[in-house]
């Protein structure tokens, strides 16, 4: 069972469409979340994502100590909305597990108009990993953005001692794009590059039962994306 967008998600469609917005997967809801889910959402990355000894994320946001973590999260999502454009934005999905939030999944793009390239980015609480989930949530934000805004290309980054991440990448499909070194904790790391083509995610076997529910409420904050999808990156 899923919970159904809130009141308060109810009442601010108007004014941020965006609030509207729900994927559905076959266990999971993706929705963009008010500020009242957020608190929720943030108290799941509070009780903790990784070990604290290491971390898979480029910004060590999650570093900080548990009332600034939710802080600086708050800041970064109103950063979201703030410098949101057609051509410019980044979307912040809260998921959700039989009504309980479990993490978020965010994607992001540049020059959408001209290029229809976006990349994702995602976390889970601890306890809800090793489940599948992260497959998931990936299959609902791909499906919503290749089926749904007609976006051309996925990419997504990855550190190389992230086995989870890029397990993931490899079962949707994503072909390896090459690499860059990354400082992360002061230490040089390799940031793999993957990336996936429109044309091998709609033509290829994929998790069914994906839906998009107030897509058309919001269309016209996203720019239209150019069509047909290039041909695959060569493995």
């Amino acid at each position: 069972m899923t919970a159904e967008p809130s009141a308060t998600q109810a009442g601010q469609h108007g004014h941020w469409p965006l609030f509207g917005l729900v994927v559905r997967t076959r266990r999971l809801e993706l929705r963009v979340p008010t500020d009242t889910d957020y608190e929720a959402v943030c108290d799941v990355a509070a009780d903790g994502i990784h070990d604290p000894g290491t971390t898979p994320f480029a910004v060590d946001w999650t570093d900080a100590p548990p009332h600034l973590l939710r802080r600086n999260a708050f800041q970064f999502l109103w950063g979201t909305r703030a410098s949101w454009s057609k051509d410019a934005w980044h979307l912040e999905f809260a998921v959700y597990h039989q009504g309980r939030p479990i993490g978020m999944k965010g994607l992001w793009a540049t020059d959408f108009g001209a290029l229809g390239e976006f990349s994702t980015g995602s976390w889970l609480g601890r306890e809800f990993q090793g489940q599948g989930f992260g497959k998931e949530m990936r299959a609902a934000v791909l499906h919503f953005a290749f089926a749904g805004l007609g976006a051309r290309w996925a990419t997504s980054q990855v550190f190389e001692d992230n086995p989870a991440s890029i397990a993931v990448n490899r079962y949707h499909g994503y072909q390896e794009d090459g690499f860059e070194l990354r400082l992360r904790r002061d230490s040089p790391v390799r940031w793999l590059r993957h990336r996936l083509a429109a044309d091998t995610w709609l033509n290829g076997p994929r998790d069914g039962g994906i839906g998009i529910e107030g897509l058309d409420t919001c269309r016209e904050m996203f720019a239209p994306s150019p069509r047909p999808a290039p041909a695959p990156a060569p493995a």
